[in-house]
């Protein structure tokens, strides 16, 4: 009777999932253009031209630094929109400078990667990029409740070409994409899924909240060993306190180095590797 209980419960979780994962393939960003090409350019010259001096620290300290013409075009296609808050994309280069000197601190036959909230997949193809630069084989499996497949307007300067799926709006960067496993839905439904044995390497973006932030983290941390690395973004005080008391909670338990970087007053970032 307990097994057919949990099953029934199962299957009526998975449907609901399912239920939820639909709503988010009808124009889940806006059904019109947001700005003219013009307005996205501007927006876009305007944020590449931030200094990170704390970035350029850490890109100086793990030696290796991502090749900032290819971040910008790509930053252009899949960063630049039309919000309220200040637009930024440093952790790009966070993200490949960490991953990169993982990479050569530990090599191994195979890296596997898992980032929570893919977005239109800009910090996937950065991470992809370090993989690719690296040498190294591996993947990324990326996770969000926007479909891969699905055509829609995405708030960036691509949608002046019509409506898109992510799959066509990362089509310029195919090579590192394939690199890319993409998996539809709440990343706390979709992350006991993902058939991994370990997790190398994360990065937490997806609910800002402190219980959201804390059971992705647990999720993940199952699943990783000693050395292995936890990136999480938008540890900031004053916009996202729930990252923030995430992070104090996981650095008293005393299982992760905890680093922190305070790229500007809107942009920060913890990290943390695994000590046993």
């Amino acid at each position: 009777m307990r097994n057919y209980v949990g099953a029934v419960q199962r299957f009526a979780f998975e449907r609901l999932a399912a239920a939820i994962d639909r709503r988010w393939n009808n124009d889940p960003l806006g059904s019109r253009i947001r700005a003219s090409k013009e307005e996205y350019l501007r927006l876009f010259e305007i944020a590449r031209r931030v200094e990170y001096p704390e970035i350029d620290r850490l890109e100086a300290d793990t030696g290796f630094a991502i090749d900032r013409e290819w971040l910008d075009n790509l930053a252009l296609h899949t960063q630049i929109t039309i919000k309220k808050s200040t637009l930024a994309y440093p952790h790009g280069r966070v993200l490949y400078s960490l991953l990169r000197r993982e990479l050569a601190s530990n090599p191994r036959p195979f890296t596997t990667i898992v980032e929570t909230g893919t977005a239109r997949g800009f910090s996937s193809l950065c991470m992809a990029k370090a993989l690719d630069d690296a040498g190294a084989a591996g993947h990324v499996i990326t996770l969000d409740v926007l479909s891969h497949n699905h055509r829609f307007y995405w708030n960036c300067i691509d949608d002046h070409d019509g409506r898109k799926s992510r799959a066509e709006l990362l089509q310029p960067w195919q090579s590192l994409s394939d690199r890319m496993v993409f998996l539809q839905g709440d990343s706390l439904v979709q992350l006991p899924k993902v058939g991994v044995n370990r997790i190398h390497f994360a990065f937490i973006d997806a609910q800002h909240t402190t219980k959201n932030v804390l059971l992705e983290y647990r999720a993940v941390s199952e699943l990783q060993q000693a050395g292995d690395v936890i990136v999480f973004d938008d540890v900031t005080p004053g916009q996202f306190d729930g990252v923030v008391k995430a992070i104090e909670q996981i650095e008293k338990q005393g299982q992760y180095g905890m680093r922190r970087l305070v790229a500007s007053d809107t942009r920060a970032y913890a990290w943390g590797t695994r000590r046993r």
